[in-house]
């Protein structure tokens, strides 16, 4: 099954741009496959904005986010994995969705194995 994540970060995008929002997503830039200019990684994560007049070419597929974006007024190419994605949110008002805590505790929409493992699958009972 493909996983929610990349669902809810175009949700979140969609919802920030119907209200005149700027959407930002906060990355780790420490997972393999993140292309971001590094002299903008700040304790090893990016902020991007990626709002319409900020990118060009947005590719926001299920396993990665790509597009192109100027910084310090040169373009540059970022690749952006889906799981390296930290939160989504609106810069005005800091309302979306934080996929894990500064900390970097797991995503509360994640399960382990051993958490999927606890799981009983329901049962009915015939009630005369």
């Amino acid at each position: 099954m493909i996983a929610t994540k990349p669902y809810l970060i175009r949700a979140i995008r969609d919802w920030a741009r119907d209200n005149n929002l700027t959407p930002q997503i906060l990355v780790d830039a420490a997972v393999d496959g993140v292309r971001v200019p590094q002299s903008f990684i700040s304790d090893g994560r990016i902020l991007l904005n990626i709002g319409d007049r900020a990118v060009e070419l947005l590719e926001m597929g299920n396993e990665s986010l790509s597009f192109s974006a100027r910084f310090n007024g040169t373009p540059r190419n970022i690749e952006v994995p889906i799981e390296s994605v930290l939160a989504i949110f609106a810069r005005e008002n800091g309302q979306g969705i934080f996929f894990k805590d500064l900390e970097g505790s797991p995503d509360p929409g994640q399960k382990d194995e051993k958490e999927s493992e606890k799981l009983v699958k329901p049962s009915l009972k015939l009630v005369k």
